[in-house]
């Protein structure tokens, strides 16, 4: 009985998505300058360029060609010895699920992941490069937006983050599957994943100051609204009997209700790989689709010629095939191996 009662569930959440309520989300820091719209500049910390634009997020670093998954926010207040003090807050309400304090063992230094249930979907936001985590501040804790959670610093593991460029790095995005370890054995990394599935890998943020700006000029109300109006950049179908966990945390990605029986998937991705639509398909929309082997269905050229630091898709013989990084998200979706 387990299976039609998810099902179930996931039809009566999809039914309900579009009631969705509007989020209520803060800055996380103490500086000013975004809350007085002032722009970019006034509040992005650059990394090491001059440029603050490198501190965005998105192809913002090399050229282009590096990505860059949340934004980095500059310190507005130092100690004598010119380390930064800013408090780190919660942007929303929310439940801590993981606390890094092993800076050594992440290139996010300490970080803390809150997962957001009131939110539609329930994304997490992440924060890093913390010097010091709130007493209190443990997985399960409850916490409520704008409660101190941490202090700004410039932890990190692998380089450097000089003192005068400290900065919060800030995510807001959706966890792809709890299947992760078995993902992370199949690519054999050569180290050991100490962090579960709140690994960077199988976390995929949207842009946090783009949804915080329209979300304060009342564009979007919520996180549906906000992932219904990205761009495509690539459409995949794959034939397969399999519910992805993804789709049972995300209802609100469903375009509509489950059939009875599943026998395939048709996934809309944004421009970073991020899944944004998901169609369940039956029996009769997979004719010719090989079992666990997706195919290309659409690919959008102008997005495609205009993100360089993403390998969705690559050009072969006058036809599109999978690049790594939408290979990645398919296999973190649907287990391929």
């Amino acid at each position: 009985m387990r299976e039609p009662l998810i099902l179930l569930g996931l039809c009566l959440a999809t039914a309900s998505a579009g009631a969705a309520e509007r989020v209520e989300i803060d800055w996380p820091t103490p500086g000013t300058a975004w809350r007085e719209r002032q722009g970019p500049d006034a509040f992005l910390q650059h990394a090491g360029t001059g440029d603050p634009a490198a501190g965005g997020y998105g192809g913002v670093r090399e050229n282009g060609t590096q990505f860059h998954e949340g934004i980095d926010i500059r310190a507005v207040s130092r100690d004598r010895a010119g380390e930064a003090t800013d408090a780190i807050s919660a942007a929303m309400d929310g439940v801590v699920r993981y606390v890094n304090t092993r800076p050594g063992e992440s290139a996010y230094g300490r970080y803390i992941v809150i997962e957001h249930p009131e939110a539609v979907p329930q994304v997490y936001t992440l924060y890093a490069h913390l010097a010091r985590v709130s007493p209190g501040i443990a997985a399960g804790a409850a916490v409520t937006r704008g409660q101190v959670i941490g202090t700004m610093g410039r932890s990190a593991s692998g380089y450097t983050i000089p003192r005068e460029r400290a900065h919060l790095h800030f995510e807001i995005g959706l966890w792809l599957t709890r299947d992760f370890q078995s993902w992370y054995n199949f690519r054999r990394f050569g180290s050991p994943n100490t962090h579960g599935i709140y690994n960077g890998f199988n976390l995929m943020g949207i842009n946090p100051l783009d949804f915080m700006n329209r979300h304060r000029a009342g564009e979007v109300d919520n996180f549906t609204d906000y992932l219904a109006r990205q761009e495509t950049a690539v459409r995949v179908r794959i034939a397969t009997a399999m519910v992805p966990d993804f789709v049972q945390r995300y209802p609100e990605l469903l375009t509509k209700p489950m059939p009875l029986v599943v026998a395939g998937w048709d996934v809309r991705l944004g421009w970073t790989g991020l899944p944004l639509a998901l169609t369940p398909l039956d029996s009769t929309e997979i004719a010719g689709l090989v079992r666990n082997e997706p195919r290309i269905v659409e690919v959008n050229p102008a997005v495609q010629a205009r993100e360089r630091s993403r390998s969705l898709v690559v050009e072969r013989r006058g036809a599109y095939a999978i690049g790594d990084d939408l290979r990645t998200t398919l296999q973190l979706l649907f287990g391929l191996r």
